[in-house]
């Protein structure tokens, strides 16, 4: 396999899952960003407590760190992996009326947590949204983004103008 093929197709073009048996446990770490915009007056609720579905940003943290540890499960080719730390943390822009969060996936294992750390962004933003929705249908979810990995034979990986 050339450098820069897929690694989830085999010789015929046919997806895969990616034998890992032979590679080394090692300790990997991948950290995502997203974020989520909104009105105002829905980021003052969610910071008063007054949403009526409750804590917007503790069931958020919740289903973040739930869904990381399903990857496996969600995302088809994945490996499912024995994660050993999730944390999904927020940042509240009141100048642009939004809120960041970001997730760090932990593991020692054959295989990188990129996708763990941005499913849990995902997912808690979307439980921002599902949480929030009665009072604001406006809402965007966006800039999910790997900003940093590291472990592995590929090495670290820090992005840019973060």
């Amino acid at each position: 396999m050339t450098e820069n093929a897929l690694s989830h197709l085999d010789d015929t073009g046919a997806a895969h899952m990616v034998d890992v048996s032979e590679k080394a446990d090692t300790m990997r770490r991948a950290t995502a960003r997203g974020r989520v915009s909104m009105a105002p007056s829905t980021l003052s609720l969610i910071e008063s407590g007054e949403m009526a579905k409750g804590s917007v940003l503790g069931v958020a943290q919740i289903a973040g760190i739930m869904a990381a540890k399903q990857t496996g499960s969600l995302i088809p080719l994945c490996h499912p992996l024995p994660l050993t730390g999730v944390d999904v943390r927020f940042d509240i822009d009141r100048a642009q009326s939004a809120i960041d969060i970001e997730a760090t996936a932990t593991v020692v294992g054959k295989t990188g947590v990129e996708m763990e750390a941005m499913v849990a962004v995902s997912l808690a933003a979307l439980t921002i949204y599902d949480m929030c929705k009665a009072v604001d249908r406006a809402m965007v979810i966006g800039e999910v983004r790997l900003v940093h990995k590291s472990g592995g034979k590929s090495g670290e990986f820090v992005r840019e103008a973060e």
